[in-house]
């Protein structure tokens, strides 16, 4: 039942409706229904009983006298009084609170007639089973046609269900402003819509200038992961558990890659009957440098399994220079596409020991170019490669140490010429060459090459390559020093 004199004394704070008595009783201003432009027969008691009933707040109004004139659903479903049992009745006293408080209460309430704006109390009710619930009220003068007071307005709600609603907004408003991880609110167009400061920061922008724009715009690459997650959210609901994304930043100093690691959430509004759905909230933290430790970790672990596997492998060997060869394979692996082995033509180079001519590099092993397999002996015939001056392998040689090479950010056609003018195979596109050295000697040179769907070379590669090079030179120190090498058998010299 509605809080009206209809049902329940509507008209005590308003007019009974159109063309009835203007400020009848002490009403407090125009009539809901009038001029609204509503269905014919529509009426203000009716509306105005509508709109107290359909409020999530409870609601009840006294007049001057301290008469109760209106009580809305939301009052009874936390008193348990009914709108017939409450309009009528005058004060508090006995029923809603109890004889000791009511004086206190009910001034306090009427006491917002003569105060400027809403005033906040809290204090207990009485509920129609006995029970006692604390709730806080907001209550305002209700001021007639004269602009007098007519009566007091009082919006209360549970104590508990308003903490919980202040507690809400705190945290929103703190996970916009002081949170240590991003938080993004994005529409279901999958644009942002709201950016705390740091989800701007490690967008390299600033909190308005992200709001509305397509993330292809601030991401490089990780776009496509992260529009197929908020899509399925919307569609599906939050993921059971986070998720990794890599993406690339673009930033005025260039573009970065991170790592975040994301949690979704569906945001769907809650005054709506059917879920619909307001978009995705998105939180995320960086934890690029931690992944890249595992990375890191779970390499140096790999291969250094592979170093020991190999070294295992390589003493079953009764010729060096396989023992050679098996340290190249187990060195290939998920390191580089292709490995070149070539030694110093006419015998090691001896430190600080002019030598008669340019130095010639030749052949030895390689892994096949076109399928996987084990590596090919070769250069048994002793002619050396064609290297034109400024080789890499030249220039390991005469370094004595690691060099990286690479074709560039080139058209693949260019890429293509680039490796065969270096007698390499046609799809390499990055080179490491490391020296292989052996009693103070340097033997030759070990090639690496990667395809171009590798990442370049890296100082740590370099590190292995050279650990690699240092079995393979003793391998072949080996086979030279047991005569293998002078007549070319097993391909070490």
């Amino acid at each position: 039942m509605s809080a009206s004199r209809r049902s329940g004394a509507t008209d005590e704070l308003g007019p009974d409706g159109p063309g009835g008595p203007e400020g009848s009783g002490s009403g407090s201003g125009p009539d809901p229904g009038a001029g609204s432009g509503g269905p014919e027969g529509t009426r203000g008691p009716d509306l105005l009983a509508a709109l107290l009933d359909g409020m999530d707040a409870a609601l009840c109004a006294f007049d001057a006298d301290g008469m109760i004139t209106h009580w809305n659903r939301e009052a009874e479903r936390i008193l348990g009084w009914s709108a017939a049992e409450a309009v009528g009745r005058r004060g508090l006293a006995g029923w809603a609170v109890r004889a000791a408080d009511a004086e206190e209460v009910e001034a306090r309430l009427l006491s917002a007639m003569h105060a400027p704006g809403r005033q906040v109390h809290e204090f207990a009710l009485l509920t129609k089973d006995g029970g006692r619930v604390l709730v806080r009220t907001q209550s305002a003068a209700v001021r007639g046609p004269d602009g007098k007071p007519a009566g007091v307005y009082c919006a209360f709600s549970e104590v508990h269900a308003q903490i919980d609603l202040e507690r809400s907004i705190a945290l929103s408003e703190a996970l916009f402003e002081d949170a240590s991880w991003g938080v993004v609110l994005v529409d279901v167009d999958l644009r942002p819509a709201v950016v705390n400061g740091h989800a701007a920061r490690a967008l390299a922008s600033g909190r308005t200038n992200v709001l509305g724009r397509p993330l292809g715009e601030l991401l490089a690459t990780g776009v496509e992961e992260l529009e197929s997650a908020f899509t399925h959210v919307l569609a599906e609901g939050a993921p059971p558990a986070p998720a990794e994304i890599w993406v690339t930043v673009r930033t005025p100093e260039g573009e970065r890659r991170r790592c975040w690691r994301s949690g979704f959430l569906r945001l769907a509004s809650p005054l709506a009957e059917e879920p619909v759905p307001l978009g995705v909230g998105w939180l995320f933290q960086d934890v690029t440098e931690s992944k890249q430790s595992e990375q890191e970790g779970a390499l140096l672990r790999f291969r250094t399994n592979q170093l020991h596997r190999a070294a295992r492998a390589a003493a079953e060997c009764e010729d060096p220079a396989e023992a050679a060869t098996v340290h190249l394979d187990f060195a290939l692996a998920g390191f580089a596409d292709h490995a070149l082995m070539d030694r110093v033509a006419g015998g090691p180079l001896t430190d600080g020991t002019a030598t008669p001519g340019p130095v010639r590099l030749v052949r030895v092993a390689e892994t096949p170019a076109g399928t996987p397999g084990p590596s090919r002996f070769g250069g048994r015939a002793g002619l050396p490669a064609r290297y034109a001056p400024g080789h890499p392998a030249l220039q390991c040689v005469e370094r004595a140490g690691s060099v990286r090479a690479g074709a560039g950010s080139i058209p693949a056609e260019q890429a293509r010429a680039w490796a065969l003018s270096r007698q390499w195979p046609a799809d390499s596109v990055h080179a490491l060459c490391a020296v292989l050295r052996s009693r103070g000697r340097t033997l030759g040179v070990v090639t690496f090459l990667r395809g171009p769907g590798r990442n370049q070379f890296e100082r740590t590669d370099s590190t292995y390559a050279e650990d690699v090079a240092v079995r393979i030179a003793t391998a072949l120190d080996l086979a030279q020093a047991i005569g293998q090498g002078e007549d070319g058998d097993g391909g070490s010299g």
